[in-house]
């Protein structure tokens, strides 16, 4: 029998324990260049907004998949060995142990959603050269 998988995604998410919104979060006046808020998390699922003014240098998450809903800006994304434009709206998801970057085209810092499972703790993260 062949699965078909529906997701659905609306530019806000909602937090129902906080009330937290990622459309009603915004970045401090002053970041160098990368800010994130994680909206909510539990050990089986984290979910931030993330502000990129510049970059994201290129690495990989060995134990967990990601996906990246644009909600502002626009860039160029390297995952694996493949380019391309990323623009709000656009969904991108990474497999874990796939190499990845983001350049920010736009004038103004990219704004992302990121829900990464398991939850994200920061300690698989590699960079690569």
């Amino acid at each position: 029998m062949k699965k078909i998988f529906i997701l659905f995604l609306f530019p806000t998410l909602i937090n129902a324990q906080t009330n937290q919104s990622s459309d009603t979060i915004a970045a401090p006046a002053v970041y160098e260049n990368i800010y994130s808020r994680t909206v909510a998390s539990d050990s089986l699922v984290s979910s931030s907004v993330i502000f990129i003014k510049k970059e994201v240098k290129k690495h990989k998450h060995i134990s967990h998949s990601e996906h990246i809903y644009i909600l502002d800006g626009e860039g160029e994304m390297l995952l694996g060995d493949r380019s391309f434009k990323v623009k709000k709206g656009d969904i991108v998801f990474i497999l874990k142990n796939t190499t990845h970057s983001l350049k920010v085209t736009s004038a103004t810092p990219m704004k992302v959603l990121s829900i990464q499972a398991p939850m994200f703790d920061g300690k698989d993260r590699q960079f690569v050269e």
